[in-house]
């Protein structure tokens, strides 16, 4: 598949008062296989986007009407999922600077332009165009089940958080705050079947002596009956919720012993403290009798 195919559908709004500058760019964005339309200032870019069907805005900084930094300022704020390119001419690279920060994705100088544009838009464009088909991906979307297995191998933790959150950044169901707190959450799940299940260590030592909690853990982590014991996570997503469930093989616990989730000095004790922070960020947290699996439920707000 070639570069035409990878990104048709794409529309680039090229916007420079300059015409010699906006036909380069405008053969850059053509030679990318991606579609060019223009503008001369910000003000009639700020209409076309209003009309829609705009991917990537590619502007210059200096024009008349309204300049690039507060055009990029006006994209960002009042259309957020379109990445801004700039062009900077030689002069106007504090300007670009306060693009930049403002939002934009990436810059590109004038005098430049012809061996570098290429290179930035091509990020660029592919981006869009894994967002177009993530769009498209989850009307299709009827229910993802995966189940995995962790021993006590911290790097395989770490690998699982990434796919598993990169799966629902991936669908696009939550933004990035919600995201967030759903790693966190997963993050205090595993801590505790790790720890507290599995390992049985007591989460009371903490509040002594770190150091010699983890010590404790990493012995463990060797002997048996410990070290013969996993971790196991069920990931269900449907376009209404994500369902995580997380068992551990240890002899569980007195689940009516829990904090109270409503008062707040439970927050800075190292006991009970992740499970607090599960039930604040989810929207159900509800453990077995046992006490060694936990079941976290998150809906959309789309659904």
């Amino acid at each position: 598949m070639d570069g035409t195919e990878d990104r048709a559908g794409i529309r680039v709004l090229i916007v420079d008062d300059t015409a010699v500058d906006r036909r380069i760019a405008g053969g850059c964005v053509e030679e990318l296989g991606a579609e060019a339309v223009y503008a001369e200032n910000g003000r009639e870019a700020l209409r076309i986007l209003e009309a829609g069907d705009v991917d990537v805005v590619l502007t210059d900084m200096q024009m008349p009407e309204l300049d690039g930094l507060k055009l990029t300022e006006a994209v960002c704020e009042e259309h957020p999922t379109v990445p801004v390119v700039i062009m900077t001419a030689h002069g106007s690279e504090e300007v670009a600077v306060s693009a930049l920060r403002a939002g934009a994705s990436n810059y590109v100088p004038k005098q430049n332009m012809r061996r570098d544009l290429g290179e930035a838009l091509r990020a660029v464009l592919t981006s869009v165009r894994a967002a177009k088909q993530r769009a498209q991906l989850r009307p299709l979307l009827l229910e993802s089940e995966a189940q995995f297995v962790l021993d006590y191998d911290p790097a395989a933790g770490e690998a699982l958080l990434g796919h598993l959150t990169s799966e629902l950044a991936g669908l696009g169901m939550f933004d990035e705050t919600e995201i967030m707190q759903v790693r966190t959450s997963l993050t205090e799940a595993l801590r505790n079947a790790i720890d507290h299940g599995n390992l049985e260590l007591d989460s009371s030592m903490r509040e002594t002596s770190d150091q010699e909690y983890r010590e404790l853990g990493a012995e463990r982590a060797h002997q048996e009956p410990w070290c013969d014991r996993r971790v196991y996570i069920t990931s269900r997503v449907s376009p209404s919720e994500v369902v995580y469930v997380i068992r551990d093989e240890g002899e569980g616990f007195d689940v009516s012993q829990l904090p109270d989730p409503r008062d707040p000095e439970n927050l800075v004790r190292a006991s009970g403290r992740g499970v607090l922070m599960m039930r604040m960020f989810m929207d159900e947290v509800a453990f077995n009798a046992a006490g060694n699996e936990v079941t976290m439920v998150l809906r959309s707000e789309a659904a």
